[in-house]
């Protein structure tokens, strides 16, 4: 039975959605056991006196009171309770944080604008993999928050008073989804952005995260359209113009956007496109998470790990029992032969981090059953948390999974979004021919060989009767040259003559 004091919770009353995550700790990390979201829309019930409407107060505690059951056998001092940007601004807010304190049994804390961006931060830095110089973006229903810093530092922290609620009711009251608005709502944003757009582009970001609701749904959106994962201005502006030839709020409808989340989805876009803007980003991914992820790893004062996605990957190999050091054997051969055809590929650093993670994971299968072993290493990286990872990255390390081995099917590996197409196919010959050669699991066996490319067409040059020498994996290599062959990928094995 799990016991009460394992757990921790975090609740964050926001200005267009009230979230609350219950956590235990396990292995350096957390274990997520519950996520409850629900949209409360808290900014839209502010008249131009900022006074929150009875109806947006009691929408809250209402929400609250559902959020109250779960924390009944939570200790008080494992629990965190913070308002943002509404709740800074409103009048009233002491009426609404008296009641929202005695259902919750809990105080709530209405934390500054900069407060608010350092947990974020820390949120991003404990969940998100990628280079440690980073640009933090969360759009927020009342208030956006920027973030600059490096590991587990944040360095510049701004929180601007524009949000996807607010912008909501200012520039898209009428329900239109026109030119004009959208225009209005961008030219605003610009203006708020302005003073420290020059201090925060000279930071020097080497990654930008965005982790809100907001970019969660252009992701979505990009997902079930089937563009890559990356978030790019050129990709914001096509959105803007379907949003556009939807013309009305009501009738807004795209691929992939989610009913809850199309009211405020043009607004939020918006100012997206304003921040690419005013600060040249090239391209977005999505957080692993924020606030309330900051909120937990500040209770448990975990330290922040140099490389999420590596601790991700020991937890994962310990929990499911993987052999380490088969594990490392295959990563070893993969990198050998990454190095040998990155360049005539046109493989980066991302393909060569996600091939070693799929060498690192590639025997999880092993732990339900030798039977199907791809298909049940697949099912489980689909369904794991991978802090670290993006979800167009789980997608992708499933599909390389699933075809370590056997006939190859081509499907998963075409629909993931992590990478080009292409490159999800390269990764995924490299890894097959890794496993093969490792699969005697002793380092005194792993050849001395080359790989050769001709466009796509691969050649493996091993020893001087090598083959022969080796009669299982000849045979495993013959069958391998076969089912990359189903696929129209050329495999060509030859061996170095006796004078070589």
């Amino acid at each position: 039975m799990l016991k009460s004091s394992s757990l921790y919770a975090a609740i964050d009353l926001g200005s267009n959605s009230f979230h609350m995550l219950v956590v235990r700790e396990t292995a350096g990390s957390i274990q997520v056991i519950s996520r409850v979201k629900r949209k409360v829309r808290l900014a839209a019930g502010l008249d131009n006196n900022n006074l929150l409407s009875e109806q947006a107060m009691e929408r809250g505690w209402q929400c609250l009171r559902l959020f109250s059951e779960h924390l009944q056998d939570i200790p008080n001092t494992q629990i965190r309770v913070v308002a943002t940007a509404t709740l800074r601004l409103a009048k009233n807010a002491d009426v609404f944080i008296e009641k929202a304190s005695q259902i919750l049994g809990n105080p709530v804390k209405v934390i500054q604008g900069e407060e608010e961006a350092r947990l974020i931060y820390q949120g991003v830095a404990h969940t998100t993999g990628g280079p440690d110089q980073r640009l933090v973006v969360d759009i927020g229903g009342g208030s956006t928050e920027l973030v600059t810093g490096t590991g587990a530092k944040a360095e510049q922290l701004y929180s601007l008073e524009m949000g996807c609620v607010t912008w909501l009711e200012r520039y898209f009251g009428d329900r239109s989804l026109t030119e004009e608005n959208f225009s209005a709502a961008q030219a605003a944003a610009h203006n708020v952005i302005a003073p420290i757009a020059e201090s925060l582009k000279t930071h020097g970001w080497k990654i930008c995260v965005g982790a809100s609701g907001t970019v969660q749904a252009i992701q979505e959106i990009m997902i079930a359209q089937g563009m890559d994962e990356l978030i790019t201005l050129s990709k914001l502006q096509q959105l803007k113009r379907k949003a556009i030839q939807c013309q009305k709020l009501e009738e807004l409808e795209i691929d992939g956007l989610t009913f809850e989340r199309a009211l405020v989805f043009p607004s939020g876009l918006s100012i997206l496109i304003a921040i690419f803007e005013a600060l040249d980003i090239d391209n977005m991914t999505l957080a692993g998470g924020a606030l309330r992820e900051g909120l937990v790893y500040g209770m448990l004062q975990l330290p922040i790990e140099q490389d999420i996605r590596a601790r991700t990957v020991r937890n994962i190999q310990r929990r499911f029992q993987v052999d380490i050091e088969q594990a490392g054997r295959v990563r070893q051969l993969a990198e050998y032969f990454y190095l040998q055809v990155a360049k005539d590929w046109g493989l980066d650093t991302r393909c060569r981090d996600l091939l070693s993670s799929a060498c690192a994971l590639h025997e999880i299968g092993l732990s339900v059953d030798f039977r199907k072993g791809p298909e049940h290493a697949s099912y489980l990286i689909t369904h794991l948390d991978l802090p670290g990872f993006t979800p167009a990255q789980k997608r992708l390390l499933a599909a390389l999974l699933k075809n370590q081995q056997g006939p190859i099917d081509l499907t998963p590996l075409s629909q993931q979004n992590a990478l080009p197409i292409q490159h999800a196919y390269d990764l995924c010959r490299l890894l097959r021919l890794a496993i093969i050669f490792a699969s005697r699991r002793r380092d005194d066996t792993l050849p001395a060989l080359r790989l050769n490319v001709n466009a796509q067409r691969l050649t493996i040059t091993l020893p001087y009767r090598w083959l022969s020498a080796h009669p299982l994996r000849a045979e495993n290599l013959q069958q391998e040259v076969q089912w990359q062959g189903y696929v129209n990928w050329v495999l060509e094995l030859e061996e170095r003559n006796s004078s070589n």
